[in-house]
């Protein structure tokens, strides 16, 4: 592996095969033009990183409660301006040891994002912490069985929606995290796709200038729960896009900003019938179920559509 690849998180982690964020750490930790430090909320990513008494993080790293790590990250922050204002002032005009500037990074699932780390995100963005918050967004709770979560995709089948004789799945739509976010009026917030480097880079990059709060959403196919061979992870997200199921677009100052747009719409089922979790839609008693995902999906993406018009 490519030694700048690894600079923060190293290979030897026990992430399944074809699990996204792997790439999805490296490619955004990568544009950091300064020291990092990581706070990871209870997950997936904290689970396969940090099997005791090893670790694959070659940066500081504090493991948190699954419903705190925007908040751990928000204490970090404080600490250290606390802790550089005073090494400035005992230095008496000389230069602190500490570093001028550090980015205060955080990561979560959905599950710790969405769900039980909201509040805590809420608060540190409101508060307006030098922060980002990245969530990995694979649409469920992948690392105790893939219950349902608030991210989970309507139609979707989990152990906590199971399909039978009374359910299709999931019954609820997914909750429009990027619109909560954008309500805190922070001044960078973007959803990206680990099919499409190239823009998560150049998102990453634009967060990790922020001075204050920003947010990440990137999509993560979780090759485990969603029921796919591993080496189509790519694939997969990349027919999200193409199937506006997950549009790439940012909200920058209060400007929003469609990032890519397909000149030919595919179908959202050719993006669903990659999927075992989604394979009972596909029997003719569930047909109205896979015509009302597309009537969502294309609502959906309209009025992202509109708002960047």
């Amino acid at each position: 592996m490519n030694k700048d690849l690894a600079k923060n998180l190293a290979p030897g982690h026990s992430a399944c095969a074809g699990c996204a964020f792997p790439s999805i750490v490296r490619t955004i930790l990568g544009e950091a033009t300064t020291p990092v430090v990581i706070s990871n909320a209870t997950g997936c990513l904290e689970v396969t990183s940090t099997i005791y008494p090893y670790t694959a993080w070659n940066v500081p790293y504090i493991h948190s409660a699954f419903e705190n790590a925007a908040a751990t990250i928000s204490g970090v922050e404080r600490a250290y301006l606390a802790a550089r204002k005073k090494a400035l002032r005992q230095a008496q005009g000389g230069k602190s040891n500490l570093p001028k500037k550090i980015k205060f990074v955080a990561f979560g699932g959905d599950g710790g994002t969405y769900d039980i780390g909201l509040q805590a995100l809420s608060g540190a963005l409101e508060r307006g912490h030098n922060f980002l918050y990245v969530v990995y967004d694979n649409g469920g709770y992948m690392n105790t069985g893939n219950q349902r979560s608030s991210a989970t995709p309507y139609g979707a089948g989990t152990e906590t929606t199971p399909v039978g004789k009374e359910s299709f799945g999931k019954m609820e739509m997914r909750k429009d995290l990027m619109g909560i976010v954008a309500a805190h009026h922070v001044a960078y917030a973007a959803q990206a796709n680990i099919a499409n480097l190239a823009d998560l880079k150049k998102k990453a990059k634009k967060a990790l200038a922020v001075d204050g709060p920003s947010f990440l959403t990137v999509f993560s196919p979780c090759t485990n729960n969603w029921k796919f061979p591993t080496s189509q992870y790519v694939a997969i997200a990349k027919l999200a896009t193409e199937t506006n199921f997950w549009p790439l677009y940012e909200i920058e100052n209060g400007k929003y900003k469609l990032n890519w747009e397909p000149k030919k719409i595919t179908p959202v089922t050719e993006f669903l019938k990659t999927q075992g979790r989604f394979k009972h839609l596909f029997l003719p008693k569930n047909k109205p179920v896979l015509e009302k995902i597309q009537k969502l999906v294309n609502a959906e993406f309209a009025r992202i559509a509109s708002l960047c018009e």
